[in-house]
């Protein structure tokens, strides 16, 4: 210093702040780029085996939240079942309250009317068990006196069986083209001898037979109170212990239909016996009528016949009374029994039948759709596949 000289050179002193400055640098990146223990703890490195445990716990969490949606779903599902269980209940009561008030009303309104309507015998009860109504026309004399002869009780007997089991049997018929004309007499003379006719208010013919039907279950109803309504032909063979003893496993039923049922071809062609006109409504030519009992006989229980007597006015009637019949139940909440001892044929048939403990409730020839030259056979009918006449009474009413 005394000397005037630098211990180190300009240059020197230059060259050791360049390697200075360097080394500060060099060190500050160290303590940038090193991770310090205490920081990294919160950090997740992402490593593969890091993307696994991810991708695990997300499989995990939204395994358990479908699940919890599935198990919502269904719980929600049974919900919405149980309240559509509940809703059809309330619309069966609601349908079933209805129809009983229907026919409170119609009871209340034919019950005022019953003097005008009521056959002249004191002894025919309100209460019945079974009425049936024996489809007859002006013609059929013949055929009547064959029943009377063979399973239709008469006289006395007629009276005690309404009065005893509640049978009721009735011829049932209208009236002439010409109002108390020779037809109209006959039949009126016929009655006086054996009281067993129902008159309706109704033009008799062949084409008007769907109208007898409606008409003869308005009638009945206003006149009987009875737990069944049968329609029968003059020219089928009946066995009244067997139809009381079928019919009286279903008096629990509030909606029965019974006979044997079938779905026959709908006939377009002009000129057949059994043509329907309106067979358009059935879809394509060669289609067939939807199922319904056969019209030799069938049953239906109160409900049914009030239903018809309730609405008689709009009920559409086809060219067949048994297919009217059918339309007219067919969208109702009605079970339909198909009741084959209803439809045996005849001997030997129903006397095979009979010999194997199997009676018939109604014997007829399908060929010609009742017994065939009815009014010649049918006491051999009878006296092949008859039931007795004890068994009527041994059946509970």
């Amino acid at each position: 210093m005394r000397s005037g000289k630098m211990p180190f050179s300009g240059k020197t002193i230059m060259l050791l702040c360049i390697a200075s400055f360097l080394a500060g640098s060099l060190f500050s990146n160290r303590i940038w780029t090193q991770p310090n223990s205490e920081m990294t703890t919160d950090l997740v490195i992402p490593t593969n085996s890091n993307h696994e445990k991810l991708r695990t716990i997300s499989r995990t969490e939204c395994d358990h939240k479908r699940k919890l949606a599935e198990s919502n779903s269904g719980d929600i599902m049974g919900e919405v079942m149980k309240t559509n269980q509940a809703i059809q209940s309330l619309d069966k009561s609601i349908s079933t309250l209805e129809m009983e008030l229907a026919i409170a009303r119609t009871r209340q309104t034919v019950s005022q009317k019953a003097n005008e309507n009521r056959v002249p015998n004191d002894s025919i009860p309100n209460k019945a068990f079974i009425v049936i109504g024996i489809n007859t026309a002006f013609s059929s004399r013949k055929r009547r006196d064959s029943l009377r002869e063979t399973w239709m009780p008469n006289g006395d007997k007629l009276r005690k069986l309404e009065e005893e089991k509640g049978i009721v049997i009735r011829f049932v018929i209208g009236r002439s083209a010409i109002p108390g004309g020779v037809l109209d007499r006959a039949i009126d003379s016929e009655n006086a001898k054996y009281k067993d006719f129902l008159r309706l208010d109704h033009v008799e013919g062949y084409n008007e037979l769907s109208t007898k039907t409606r008409l003869y279950f308005t009638k009945v109803v206003s006149i009987w109170d009875a737990e069944f309504y049968v329609k029968v032909d003059d020219d089928v063979h009946l066995n009244l212990g067997m139809l009381a003893g079928t019919l009286v496993k279903y008096k629990s039923k509030p909606r029965v239909y019974i006979g044997c049922m079938k779905s026959g071809p709908v006939l377009s062609q002009k000129g057949l016996k059994y043509h329907e006109s309106e067979y358009w409504k059935f879809g394509e030519e060669g289609n067939k009528y939807f199922r319904h009992a056969t019209g030799q006989i069938y049953a239906i229980s109160r409900d049914l016949a009030a239903y018809i007597s309730i609405n008689s006015g709009i009920l559409h009637r086809y060219a067949n009374e048994d297919v009217s019949l059918g339309s007219w139940l067919i969208g109702l909440e009605v079970e339909h029994v198909d009741e084959r001892s209803m439809c045996c044929g005849t001997p030997p048939d129903c006397e095979w039948k009979a010999k194997g403990g199997n009676m018939c409730v109604a014997s007829f020839d399908w060929s010609c759709s009742g017994v065939c030259k009815s009014v010649d056979r049918m006491k051999d009918v009878h006296h092949s596949c008859g039931e007795g006449d004890a068994a009527v009474w041994n059946v509970p009413n």
